[in-house]
């Protein structure tokens, strides 16, 4: 147990709970304050500054805890204080956790309370709040990305020509999908997609029914990226793993014989049940057109407009629906979206179209090795590698 900082804490307790009053009273290291509400609380605070955390109930008279929170959130005089700001409910409410968590506050615990963990917990807050909360808040200008002008003038020019070119099979391609839908629907698909840390809209010929979308949860259990999730691995949260033993990064909660901290539970039920990709092999949700479309890549012309606009490059990682950016927010994977969107780019021309299944774990390594390595030469290395595969084997 790594030693505590202070040999006496005193708590605000917002509350009115005989059993938490006790435990405290008991403990040697621990003076306590109880209020009822708000006004009460915000005048011990001012009367009372060594006071080193709030431990508020979740259920109050009359209100919650989190609208006590937001109250003394807004008061200048309780946020200059940065005192850890922890709720206590006697049952776990996993809906109550997420609300509580949302609205701001730094902890949450279920009695009856283990003061070990809850002083050491206070410890670590107050000493984070003093380190980074002055940061809080600010607002963080970012500067836009400029791109290599070899590789903007490149793509301007590329595109231009490329649709002169093919001008006449979108034509053709496009009329065939209108037929094919019995002249109804559009011929093209927009969608929101997240690139290079921004969302625009994406552009596409349509190749599936006009209900696929709908559609999409009935086929989860066909995800190629899904199948390839191993299951059987047992490893500990590698976040409670930096904690004195015995101690967890959230909630606690029982899985199977033991305890695992509720982050790592979200995490493990994350990969078993959905991946961040999602790829259907012979989708049945793809119309007989739209598979002609896709094996020949013609589905994919239109994204030559995003190029023009200066959405995408022709060669980049692949913008993301934003269901499945969202998955990808941790340091280790974020690192994708550093690079331009493109067209094409490393992920496509190293599997696609061959034998076999790409796991996502090393479609996220390709991605983010381009993003590491991407310049304007290695592009065009790229290109020129792209065309065999646009001749794909396999319908995707």
């Amino acid at each position: 147990m790594i030693p505590l900082k202070k040999e006496h804490y005193s708590i605000l307790y917002i509350g009115g709970d005989a059993g938490i009053k006790e435990s405290f009273s008991n403990d040697s290291r621990i003076s306590f304050l109880t209020v009822e509400n708000g006004l009460e609380a915000l005048d011990a605070l001012q009367k009372h500054p060594e006071i080193d955390s709030i431990v508020c109930e979740m259920f109050l008279p009359g209100g919650t805890g989190l609208d006590l929170y937001d109250f003394l959130s807004k008061s200048e005089f309780a946020t200059k204080l940065k005192l850890p700001f922890i709720i206590v409910v006697h049952d776990f409410d996993p809906n109550l956790y997420k609300k509580a968590f949302l609205a701001g506050v730094d902890d949450f615990y279920v009695t009856p309370l283990n003061h070990d963990k809850l002083l050491y917990r206070i410890d670590f807050i107050k000493e984070y709040k003093e380190k980074h909360q002055q940061n809080l808040g600010q607002e963080i200008k970012l500067k836009p990305y400029k791109m290599d002008w070899k590789k903007r003038a490149f793509d301007i020019v590329f595109a231009s020509l490329a649709l002169l070119l093919v001008s006449p099979i979108l034509i053709l391609a496009a009329l065939a999908i209108w037929v094919e839908s019995g002249f109804k629907g559009k011929v093209y698909y927009i969608s929101k997609r997240f690139g290079r840390y921004e969302v625009f809209d994406f552009y596409k010929l349509r190749t599936m029914y006009l209900d696929a979308d709908k559609r999409l949860k009935e086929l989860k259990h066909l995800n190629q990226y899904a199948d390839l999730i191993d299951e059987d691995k047992d490893d500990p949260c590698p976040r409670c793993a930096q904690l004195p033993e015995g101690q967890f990064c959230s909630q606690p909660l029982n899985y199977g014989n033991t305890k695992i901290c509720e982050y790592w539970f979200l995490e493990k039920k994350k990969k078993k049940n959905q991946a961040a990709f999602i790829k259907i092999k012979d989708d049945p949700r793809v119309t007989r057109v739209g598979k002609i479309l896709r094996n020949t890549s013609i589905d994919e012309l239109p994204q030559l407009i995003n190029v023009l606009k200066g959405d995408m490059s022709i060669v980049g990682n692949r913008p993301l629906p934003l269901y499945e950016a969202n998955m990808l927010t941790t340091d280790q994977y974020s690192k994708r979206f550093g690079a331009p969107a493109g067209i094409t780019g490393l992920w496509q021309v190293e599997l696609r179209g061959k034998k076999g299944k790409m796991s996502e774990e090393e479609r996220k390594m390709l991605d983010n090795n381009y993003a590491d390595n991407h310049s304007f030469w290695g592009d065009i290395k790229l290109i020129l590698r792209t065309i065999p595969a646009l001749f794909q084997k396999e319908n995707v």
